[in-house]
């Protein structure tokens, strides 16, 4: 291991002794602190984000904004954290939240300050100091996070940013001073980084991938459910997790619903990300827009339909695609990360459940319906982590934030979040 990397990590362990003795209501300072330096700078962050990863400025902007917004929630939480004391015969008997140590995030290129900050926000505030590899092309938005937590006046130490590439992160989980881990990405990554977490005995949060469901029935409000599903889908250049990427149409409403979601679909060219009308650029890097061309084909040739082709424009950009797809075609075991969507065709509410449900994820899925029992059905059967009735997926720092199955374990966000990296003591005395 790198000597700065070594030392990093021994400050990080260092600054951990002190910080964990903080009180609660002084961390909640500090955090406020930095959601104002982020609030105010929010352009000149955006900017960063478009330049790493070719998001639209406007999508840039309002990911720093939301970052801020969800540290002001942690700034004014309750103290969950505090010493529970339960009722028995002993003299002493109380749960106590112990912070874990030096954690670690591994985090993504596609929102490179909103995730990086959901992670760590609760993981400090429950005591810890965390690390953070970042994806390659982001090392510019991890150091200006870093910067803005010195600004703030948080002990240095407490977020640092390690420039290291992936084949380092295993050493880095190994190191005896790594208390634990999270890790939003691939299942290809989650996979590895768990496997080296539990091989290790530590404690591990994965956020994964998923190929959300968005389920549109005969008795929905067509119009909004196609403007809604478009932006679902094409956000961020499609490149999100909790995009909407499998449309679940029932029949009888299936050429009422797609000429109206096609019309909306159609309104997302691609432009230059850095003005503010732009609502799609390009893919973050050439081999990613390759893997997404390899997808649509391998998905054509199991027998999908093409309903708007998917046209590559540049060695990043795409004319955004729609493809009919069908029960059995193996893409379906597959994340689309990028902007194309996928159209299936179900009888009713059951043969519906059943396609969204088919699959190895569980992240998040939309239901379009108003009608209570039938938006009962989905909200008891769905196997995901989240369901939103007539409405898109979209985090909120109040509710928790997490998937099942290949999607993922683990809670990030509400305040469920700040007890994923303590260790819960039992104190019991006579």
């Amino acid at each position: 291991m790198e000597k700065l990397i070594e030392k990093k990590l021994l400050k990080a362990e260092q600054t951990f002794q002190e910080w964990k003795k903080v009180p609660f209501e002084e961390k909640q300072k500090l955090i406020a602190k930095a959601a104002e330096i982020f609030k105010s700078k929010a352009e000149n962050f955006g900017k960063i984000i478009t330049d790493e990863m070719h998001k639209p400025i406007s999508q840039s902007i309002s990911e720093v904004e939301k970052s801020a917004l969800m540290m002001n929630y942690y700034a004014e939480a309750e103290n969950v954290l505090k010493p529970e004391k339960i009722q028995s015969e002993y003299s002493i008997s109380e749960i106590h939240f112990v912070p874990k140590g030096v954690i670690l995030g591994v985090m993504p290129w596609n929102f490179p300050f909103w995730q990086v900050l959901r992670f760590a926000t609760p993981a400090i505030l429950a005591g810890n100091t965390v690390v953070l590899k970042h994806a390659s092309i982001c090392f510019g938005s991890g150091n200006a996070i870093e910067k803005v937590f010195i600004e703030a006046g948080f002990p240095e130490g407490l977020f640092q940013n390690l420039e290291i590439g992936h084949k380092e992160v295993e050493e880095v989980l190994e190191h005896s001073i790594i208390k634990g881990v999270s890790l939003t990405g691939s299942g290809k990554a989650g996979a590895e980084v768990a496997a080296t977490a539990g091989k290790n005995i530590k404690k591990s949060l994965l956020e994964l991938g998923g190929s959300d469901a968005f389920i549109v029935l005969d008795d929905a409000d067509l119009g909004e459910a196609a403007k809604v599903g478009a932006l679902a889908r094409l956000q961020n250049c499609g490149q999100t997790c909790v995009a909407a990427k499998r449309f679940i149409v029932q029949k009888n409403i299936e050429f009422d619903f797609l000429p109206k979601f096609i019309l909306e679909y159609k309104k997302y060219i691609p432009a230059d990300p850095h003005l503010k009308e732009s609502k799609l650029s390009g893919m973050a890097r050439p081999d990613l827009a390759d893997d997404l061309e390899k997808q649509y084909q391998k998905a054509l040739d199991n027998g999908a339909e093409v309903i708007i082709p998917l046209e590559r424009i540049s060695e990043n950009e795409f004319n955004p695609g729609l493809i009919r797809v069908a029960e059995g075609n193996p893409i379906l075991l597959d994340e689309l990360f990028g902007p194309l969507g996928m159209v299936m065709i179900a009888e009713d509410d059951k043969e519906a459940l059943k396609i969204a449900n088919d699959i190895p994820f569980g992240l998040s899925n939309s239901v379009w319906t108003s009608d209570k029992d039938r938006q009962h059905f989905f909200i008891e059967n769905l196997e995901s982590g989240t369901v939103n009735i007539n409405r898109m997926t979209s985090s909120d720092p109040r509710f928790p934030f997490g998937g099942t199955k290949s999607s993922g374990y683990g809670t990030e966000l509400s305040l469920h979040a700040l007890k994923e990296f303590v260790t819960i003591k039992t104190v019991l005395g006579k």
